[in-house]
């Protein structure tokens, strides 16, 4: 789809452009739409049994959300790092993605989701849909007034940017 305002494609576009079967194109997990529909947040999910707190496998990803965000020719604020410990949370000027700036509790947070999410495994399609019922919250309120972590999201700006929004796994 070209965005008619600034006559260009959108990352997903070129992505799908540049590959020669669909099973090469390669998309974030979870992305964030604010009300204007535009991408302010992507995410890399990451179900057991794996998980970020191994240092390859947090690089690795780390630099899969930086592809994502240069890939974008636009700069989203903000990208994110979930598996079944943490959320980490990063922000991204156009030319480099921060340290994280926010650090949560996964079972925390998405037990407001899953009440029995101490108990069970949680594999990386349901713990995918679970972040996504969270931002979600943000965005429409579907489920609280105040979802979870809605303070430290509000000081970094991302919570006001989600109102209104969608999110597209």
């Amino acid at each position: 789809m070209i965005d008619s305002d600034q006559q260009t494609l959108t990352w997903w576009e070129i992505r799908a452009l540049q590959a020669t079967n669909i099973e090469d194109i390669d998309f974030p997990d979870l992305v964030a739409l604010d009300k204007e529909e535009q991408i302010i947040l992507i995410a890399e999910v990451k179900g057991l049994p794996c998980n970020f707190q191994e240092t390859k496998a947090k690089k690795y990803a780390i630099l899969r959300l930086i592809d994502y965000l240069q890939a974008a020719k636009i700069v989203i604020p903000f990208a994110m790092l979930i598996d079944v410990n943490k959320i980490l949370i990063f922000k991204w000027d156009g030319n480099k993605l921060s340290e994280p700036i926010i650090s949560l509790n996964t079972a925390d947070i998405l037990s407001e989701y899953e009440p029995d999410f101490h108990k069970k495994q949680i594999f990386n399609l349901y713990l995918t849909g679970l972040t996504e019922a969270w931002i979600s919250d943000f965005c429409y309120h579907w489920k609280s007034e105040i979802p979870p972590a809605s303070k430290e999201l509000a000081e970094i700006g991302l919570s006001q940017l989600l109102k209104g929004g969608i999110t597209q796994p």
